[in-house]
């Protein structure tokens, strides 16, 4: 068993103030800081120190040697990251608010420019029992699921930044759709009926998460752990990771909610994205002082 992430690679610069700026309003920043993030990159850091085995396929610039450092410190598999000489690495500009919340510009820079021969020659050894993951941010997502379906292979999906036509050309390869409460109200809005998928995953920030098993038509629910937020970027890629590679290595839906709930709670207690989410042993620490499911 094995996760395939095809997302992407940003480096983040944070600039944390009071709050957020309204239209035409100029602040200053109490602080400036540089880390690794991105959608991709997030949910690749999660899913390895959740201990699965995984590979990331996407692209970034020539430069920015640290960025790969960064992610195999994590565990993470970066042969198959192509590097391009005529675009720059991703980078989003992350403001910070007193309470925590953010907003978000992103200039996708070498995740929209990935090479489909090469990802369909990396995502040659993809087998049944492996986990495809895959977000909003890259070029070349109907093909990489395509793929990994075509194997037998689970393909979770996660609908962010959310886009209708994009997940509608999407969604017939999909296993599990992974969104947030307001992107599936979008979602349900525009597409009445039944879904092509075998499971919704829908997070709900303080009031937790539910997954829709449309298959077994069954429903789970796990409650938000309570903890006093520091930083939430980042906290629904460490929960997609964590969730992902507790399937991958057979965990019930219910501990894999659990799990990834937990993981997803420590992050918030940190500063930082890609950097700051947490190992498994430490998720297990925090759990062990939770009450029992």
């Amino acid at each position: 068993m094995a996760i395939w992430n095809l997302g992407s690679i940003n480096i983040d610069h944070v600039y944390r103030m009071e709050h957020l700026p309204l239209p035409g309003e100029t602040l200053a920043a109490n602080s400036y800081s540089v880390g690794l993030g991105g959608k991709g990159a997030n949910q690749s850091i999660a899913a390895a120190l959740a201990g699965g085995v995984t590979q990331h396929l996407g692209a970034m610039g020539e430069a920015d040697d640290w960025v790969i450092h960064r992610l195999q410190a994590a565990g993470v598999d970066t042969d198959n990251i192509q590097r391009l000489s005529d675009n720059v690495t991703g980078h989003a500009i992350i403001l910070l608010d007193s309470a925590a919340e953010n907003s978000i510009i992103i200039h996708p820079g070498a995740n929209r420019a990935l090479e489909t021969s090469a990802l369909e020659k990396a995502l040659r050894p993809i087998a049944r029992e492996d986990t495809l993951l895959i977000q909003n941010e890259t070029n070349c997502q109907i093909a990489a699921a395509r793929i990994a379906r075509a194997t037998g292979a689970r393909v979770i999906y996660s609908a962010a930044p959310f886009d209708l036509d994009a997940l509608r050309d999407v969604m017939a390869h999909v296993s599990i759709l992974a969104m947030n409460a307001g992107e599936a109200e979008q979602l349900f809005a525009a597409v009445p009926g039944d879904l092509p998928v075998q499971g919704l995953l829908i997070t709900r920030g303080a009031e937790g998460v539910e997954y829709r098993d449309l298959e077994g038509d069954r429903v789970y629910r796990h409650p938000a752990f309570p903890v006093d937020p520091i930083d939430t970027t980042g906290a629904g890629d460490t929960f997609a990771g964590y969730f992902a590679a507790a399937l991958d290595r057979g965990d019930a839906i219910p501990d894999a909610l659990r799990l990834a709930s937990a993981a997803a709670a420590l992050k918030v207690t940190r500063k930082g994205a890609g950097d700051a989410i947490p190992s498994l042993d430490e998720v297990r620490d925090f759990l062990s002082d939770q009450p029992s499911a």
